[in-house]
């Protein structure tokens, strides 16, 4: 099983990197594989995931990229497929205008 989580804040000058952080920690024992986060700021994606802890995946630097007033957070356990960093989640397509989603098998 994995972890996800969603948030979305009304206010728009506001940043989810922080609560989204916070609560993968708070879901890390759902999946201890890999971290993704996906954020949102005026229609651009900022996305990081990798893998590793939750605590490993995220440093400052990223956390300054992740900019945005809602976003996706995923903790991964493998249950089929690799321990590739391409299985990491939040996934990402470009097609027809970038989309991120996150999934649970």
């Amino acid at each position: 099983m994995c972890g996800i989580l969603g948030l979305l804040l009304a206010d728009e000058d506001a940043h989810v990197n922080q609560m989204l952080f916070d609560g993968l920690t708070v879901l890390q024992h759902r999946g201890q594989d890999a971290a993704g986060i996906v954020t949102s700021e005026h229609g651009r994606l900022h996305l990081r995931k990798d893998n590793g802890l939750v605590k490993d995946v995220f440093q400052t630097h990223h956390m300054i990229d992740l900019r945005g007033n809602f976003g996706l957070g995923h903790v991964r356990y493998p249950t089929a497929g690799s321990s590739s960093c391409a299985e990491a989640q939040p996934l990402y397509t470009n097609y027809p205008h970038g989309v991120c989603v996150a999934h649970n098998g």
